[in-house]
This record gives C-alpha cells, structure tokens and sequence, in this order.
C-alpha cells in the first residue's frame, strides 16, 4: 500500500497533453504500440530523474507536462537558487534517461536496435542548446558563471533562436508536419522565455531583498541592471559606492 500511495502522490503531478492520448490510440490501431511505449517510457523516466532530485533538495515541483514527443518539468525554483542544485537538477534527466535505456534493453531484447535510435535522438535532441531543452538551461548555467543574470539570460535566447533556424534550414528539402510542429512548439517556448525575462530579473531582485544570501564572492557593478548570480555586489554609481543591500532597500522601499 505504502508504494502504491508513493506512485500516485509522484503521478499526481504529472499532467498529460491530449495529443498523447491521440498518439496511444493511432499506436494501437496502427500496430505500433512499441515504438511509442518505449518513447513514452524514455521520457517519463527522464521527466522522473528532475523531479526526484528536485525533491530531494526540497525544490517545490508544479507540474510534469508530457507531450507526444518530449516532456518538460516545472519548478517553482528561485532565481537565486545554487548553480550546483540546478545543474544536478538538469543533468539527472539524462542520467535517468540512460538507465531506462539500458532496462529496455534488457527487457525488450528483441528491440535493442529500435530502443538505441530513440534513446539517442530523444537525449540528443534535449540536449540541443535550445529554451526550453535541457541543453538551453545548461548553456544558461554556463554563461551565467561569465556574464550578469539579465545577459546571460539574452545570450542564451539568441542562441536558442539561432540554432532553430539553422536546425530548420539543414532540413528544409526534407519538411514535415512533425518537424514543423516541433520547429513551431520551440519557436513559442524561446518566445514565451523572452517576454519574461524582465519578471524573472524582478524575481532574482526581490528574492535578493527578502532574504539573506550567503555569497562568497563580491562583484563590483556600475548599475542595478547587471546583478549576478553566486555573487554580492558594490554597485557605483557616479562617483558614490553603495552596498548591494542598501541598493535594494531604496528599490523596493520606494516602490
């Protein structure tokens, strides 16, 4: 009984978009049922390893969205959150990924080949540095050891924008409805990304001013616009220094 309520409270979470229903149905009738139990497994467990890490360093999970051809966790996680806790958050989706691969190989023998190409192609594609792909949020971390929260975050945009023109001009004498909806689906997400961008600086802002933060290394920056992550700052402004904590109690007091 104990497991069964583990699975569902782990279960609850997830939320499943329609067209996967519609997927498992054609799967079925189209005697195909294989190829999609295995993507569907591959992902789930993928989806899993995020959100059991996420768990285990006490980082609220919102939902598990699962669509026909990939999944995406999502965290109420703050801005400031430890680069160390978010790259393992990242990095155990492939992790868990790897090891269902290799359960399915076991298991499902007889398919090994058909296993293999779509363990890969669905790890190398989550792995493409594109918003919202796993790759996307690891190029993220990294630029954000270089560069302040708000660069960082637009380097790593234009780059998601960039590859997905690329992607779709390499394949543009091979076109079809799967590639473009996939194409289409990452051109909203880089969007949706980009808009808020300005929120999520507000956030890191205010989570900044709340609460107090242990950071070793300071940083001096000459306005309020180039905050970093992992770092305190002594900001100057024309010929006056000022402590980050004053900075911020004038910015929020006087809004």
């Amino acid at each position: 009984m104990d497991r069964i309520l583990i699975i569902k409270n782990i279960f609850k979470y997830f939320e499943v978009n329609i067209f996967v229903y519609f997927f498992a149905i054609v799967a079925i009738l189209s005697a195909s049922f294989v190829p999609f139990f295995i993507i569907s497994f591959l992902i789930i467990i993928h989806e899993l390893g995020h959100f059991l890490i996420a768990k285990f360093l006490k980082i609220d999970v919102v939902k598990i969205y699962l669509y026909p051809l990939g999944g995406i966790a999502k965290f109420n996680m703050e801005q400031n959150v430890s680069l160390v806790k978010e790259l393992l958050i990242l990095i155990m989706g492939p992790l868990f990924q790897i090891m269902a691969y290799l359960f399915l190989r076991t298991f499902l023998s007889h398919y090994q080949e058909m296993i293999t190409i779509y363990h890969y192609g669905i790890l190398l594609f989550n792995l493409l540095p594109i918003f919202p792909l796993d790759g996307g949020k690891l190029v993220n971390i990294f630029l954000t050891s270089f560069f302040s929260f708000k660069i960082s975050y637009y380097l790593s945009i234009i780059i998601s924008y960039l590859l997905v023109v690329v992607i779709f001009f390499l394949n543009i004498n091979n076109l079809n409805l799967n590639f473009l909806l996939v194409v289409c689906f990452l051109l909203f997400k880089i969007t949706s990304e980009y808009k808020k961008i300005n929120y999520y600086y507000q956030k890191f802002l205010l989570e900044r001013y709340l609460n107090d933060y242990n950071f070793k290394k300071t940083k001096l920056i000459n306005n309020g616009l180039n905050f970093y992550r992992n770092k305190k700052h002594l900001l100057k402004i024309e010929d006056k220094y000022m402590w980050e904590d004053d900075f911020l109690q004038k910015l929020f007091k006087n809004s």
